[in-house]
């Protein structure tokens, strides 16, 4: 194996066994997105005050399926057919835990069929979106870095 190879290797022991401690600490979540698509449950009934108020709880739903959607996209399926079949399965079956496995193409019971998220890392991510969102709402400004034009590899030809 070359150098690159063992170090590719040495990271995903250190993942692995990172994501086995957070594991361990404080349990574990359906995988594949589906424990933040019934995270939405949560906030689905919320009303708030204000409009602005209201249009925040809706793009926070929208966020909650993104991951989810990007699974079933990237395995070349339609990610609003994935969410609104799971959670439609969801409800026949009463079961939380059912979620789409894209390896399989089947929907199943993801704790089950091993495909699962340390609680830690999910929540830790939640709260990480909530704070930077809360940043954004609360400054006059925000900073980012504009992409750059591409340049041509070479200047265009001379017309005679």
């Amino acid at each position: 194996a070359t150098e690159t190879e063992l170090k590719e290797k040495k990271h995903r022991v250190e993942d692995a066994l990172s994501a086995t401690r957070a594991a361990v600490e404080e349990g574990i979540v359906p995988g594949g997105g589906v424990a933040l698509i019934n995270a939405m449950e949560a906030i689905k009934k919320l009303k708030m005050k204000y409009d602005d108020e209201n249009i925040g709880v809706a793009v926070v739903r929208k966020a909650l399926e993104v991951p989810m959607m990007g699974i079933a996209e990237n395995a070349g399926r339609d990610g609003a057919v994935i969410i609104e079949t799971v959670r439609r399965k969801q409800k026949e079956d009463g079961n939380k835990h059912i979620g789409y496995d894209v390896l399989n193409e089947e929907y199943v019971d993801m704790v089950k069929a091993g495909i699962i998220d340390p609680a830690k890392v999910t929540k830790g991510a939640l709260e990480n979106a909530a704070s930077i969102a809360a940043m954004i709402l609360t400054t006059e400004a925000l900073i980012t870095e504009v992409p750059e034009k591409e340049k041509p590899a070479a200047p265009p030809m001379p017309e005679y």
